[in-house]
């Protein structure tokens, strides 16, 4: 697989803040090379950087880039500078990849002329206020010592007015834990945000955060973080969190929301007025010049800083944090913590974070307080689980609709939508559609920004086509392939304004390109695999999102080898039916509605977060077919539960206890006499383990799940 992109760039347009904040980490921290820099970027210098930033997106075929324009303070650049440089950023990277462009402010001096250019350039105002009015003054002060807490909320009362309202990305909270975190959080719920980000004050070892202190309670922020969560939880969660919505995620094996946590890789890059790249801003907190790389965008394009050192540093996953870390159970969804935060002078970030304490005790607090300890029918009935797993792709697309709601385009199929699903007979066929695994990939992107709505349009296209009901969508399509899930590709001409026509007797698409000419069309449908005795499985070769494997996808394949493809996946089923008749009736059996083709070497893979997706190599053994396919049947299961309910406390060590017991049983049948007896006293041990040391992790569902592979351990193995 390809090393990690860079698909976010902060870019620094002024350097010099009309605020004095005392916990500020450009001016107040270790790294003082602002003073150095231009006060507002050039125009040659801006220049250069959207043409290095559009030969990467070229060169990697990224189909998003977020440009966040950031300082100091970005609105001392002024309206008339902000609207040239969101033009020159639009004139070259729009007609090569989905452009999203936002803004991180202060607001002190948001107004309506800053709105306009804003409204025209689609870009989207974050804002930083630390709570209420006591909270925010204690750091959130001019330069006269004023407080800048009404002109802040101002601007946001502007912003909250219907013709700005689609421009709202959130707010940003610095934690201090002297304010009271209750009235921080409803101050900060009050304003309507479509998103709260808390952030943890940038220290390291070496300067440690405020409330660390000998005679304080040992994890400060996190019994500060705490209240918060439960305030949220009482409030109905009105709106995402981050730092809750990335722990939340990670607890049950999803994808991290934020960069201070988890193990992604990072995908950032920064680069100053003067044009030099550099690293994180949080770097600057730890030593004078650790964010610098000594590139810049006259000498350097963004793929040389891609192998920067310090940049490959925070793509290592769990390689990349201390021995400390590696050892933790709460490593996946704390990643460490923030890379700047590690940081020491004698150890240099080959530590945990300076909040781990913090971190761990926040981890485990949520997971306590969300863990399900009830039996989920979903455990005893295949069908239940097939429709908890619809009904997260619905909670998903709700949300989808409340962030994006009042986009004129995303309302009209919405409407359809709606109508889709009031009426039974057509419900059906927009079920289908929403199950398709790769369009949670794509939901999940639309509630952080609209890049991917062109996507979801489709899908919603594709549910309508199915259903043969009677509608017209339009949208800007961003490039020449729509896809139509669980249907096939649309091949246009160029990208440009489309509109789709859909009847009882099918779909006509018009477009107009960039250039104002009629965009062609050419359809390529997607390939179905009839089972004997069993379900239709779906051929996805050209999905944009289909790639949830550990293992490349190939290539959409030629009708010949597509084709043979597929003749050879029916042939596989048909020997396993054959060797295990009624084996789709096993309560672990793979539930697979769609295959996607892997590059030669691959053999079979699960999709990742994709419930019903099967990778299979285009060289697939029929041997290894047999061998491997009820074995991730259990795997997919065990994924798919966890996905809607919990069997055990999220984060702790009996989620990876039952798996390994689920995978020694599941060896067995192929295994010889002398390694099966083997396998059978790990499995035991194993189990025994498990109730005795974490049963009181375990949920009603994880010990129903014990309960049968101990049957199975007895009855089929003896």
């Amino acid at each position: 697989m390809r090393d990690p992109a860079i698909q976010q760039l902060v870019l620094k347009i002024h350097s010099r803040c009309d605020l004095a904040c005392d916990h500020c980490y450009v001016y107040e921290a270790s790294d003082q090379s602002w003073r150095s820099r231009p006060t507002v970027i050039s125009e040659e210098t801006l220049g250069q950087v959207a043409r290095r930033l559009t030969e990467y997106v070229v060169a990697r075929n990224l189909e998003s880039v977020t440009v966040i324009l950031h300082g100091g303070e970005p609105l001392l650049a002024g309206p008339a500078r902000l609207g040239r440089i969101c033009a020159e950023l639009t004139r070259a990277l729009a007609p090569v990849t989905a452009l999203d462009l936002r803004i991180h402010t202060n607001a002190v001096r948001l107004n309506r002329d800053h709105l306009r250019i804003f409204d025209e350039f689609q870009v989207k105002i974050g804002i930083s206020l630390d709570g209420d009015r006591v909270a925010n003054d204690r750091h959130r002060l001019d330069r006269r010592g004023r407080s800048s807490y009404d002109r802040v909320l101002r601007a946001i009362e502007l912003l909250r007015l219907p013709e700005h309202r689609h421009l709202y990305q959130g707010l940003l909270c610095t934690v201090d834990v002297a304010n009271d975190p209750v009235a921080v959080h409803d101050a900060l719920a009050s304003l309507d945000p479509p998103r709260i980000d808390y952030l943890l004050p940038h220290s390291t070892w070496d300067t440690p955060p405020p409330g660390h202190e000998p005679g304080r309670p040992a994890t400060p922020y996190a019994d500060w973080l705490l209240k918060v969560f439960d305030r949220w939880e009482e409030q109905g969660r009105p709106m995402p969190v981050r730092t809750f919505e990335s722990v939340l995620s990670t607890l049950r094996g999803g994808p991290s929301l934020t960069e201070a946590l988890g193990l992604a890789p990072s995908d950032l890059a920064v680069i100053e007025t003067d044009g030099t790249f550099e690293q994180a801003d949080s770097l600057k907190t730890a030593y004078e010049g650790a964010p610098a790389t000594g590139y810049d965008v006259f000498r350097h394009g963004f793929a040389e800083f891609a192998e920067h050192p310090g940049v490959r540093a925070r793509q290592l996953g769990i390689a990349g944090v201390s021995e400390t870390c590696r050892r933790c159970p709460v490593v996946e969804s704390c990643g460490g913590g923030l890379y700047a935060h590690r940081y020491s002078s004698e150890k240099g970030f080959d530590n945990p974070s300076v909040f781990c304490g913090d971190l761990r005790a926040l981890v485990e607090g949520i997971a306590e307080r969300i863990t399900d300890r009830a039996l989920h029918p979903a455990v005893t009935d295949a069908e239940e689980l097939r429709l908890a797993q619809l009904q997260l792709d619905r909670d998903l697309l709700a949300r989808v609709n409340a962030r994006h709601a009042g986009a004129p385009d995303w309302d009209a199929a919405w409407r359809m939508l709606v109508r889709l699903d009031a009426d039974g007979t057509t419900a059906a066929h927009l079920n289908t559609v929403l199950a398709h695994p790769y369009l949670r990939a794509v939901l999940r992107s639309c509630l952080d920004s609209p890049a991917d709505l062109p996507r979801l349009m489709a899908a919603v296209t594709a549910a309508l086509v199915s259903a043969g009901a009677e509608a017209t969508l339009a949208w800007q399509q961003p490039g020449p392939d729509l896809h139509l899930p669980t249907l096939g590709t649309l091949r246009l001409s160029g990208p440009g304004r489309v509109e789709c026509l859909i009847t009882t007797s099918g779909l006509e698409v018009r477009g107009t390109g960039e250039d104002g000419t009629e965009l062609t069309v050419a359809w390529r449908p997607l390939t179905t695999v009839e089972l004997t005795d069993g379900p239709t499985l779906l051929l996805d070769d050209a999905d944009p999102h289909r790639d949830r494997f550990e293992a490349r996808a190939a290539d959409p394949l030629p009708p010949s080898d597509l084709a043979l493809f597929a003749k050879r996946l029916r042939a596989a089923h048909e020997a396993l039916d054959a060797r295990e008749p009624g084996w789709r009736k096993n309560a672990d059996a793979l539930v697979a509605t769609t295959v996607t083709p892997l590059v030669p070497g691959s053999g079979l893979r699960l999709g990742t977060h994709a419930f019903g997706a099967l990778g299979v190599a285009v060289d697939f053994e029929p041997d290894a077919f047999l061998r491997q396919l009820p074995l991730l049947g259990r795997r997919s299961r065990l994924a798919a539960l966890r996905e809607v309910t919990d069997l055990s406390v999220p984060g702790s060590s009996a989620d990876r206890l039952l798996d390994e017991a689920s995978e020694c049983v599941g060896h067995l049948a192929d295994a010889p006499h002398d390694t099966a007896e083997s396998l059978r006293r790990r499995a035991r041990d194993v189990l025994d383990g498990l109730v005795r040391s974490s049963g009181h992790h375990l949920t009603s569902s994880g010990l129903h799940l014990v309960d049968e592979l101990r049957t199975e351990l007895a009855v089929v193995h003896g």
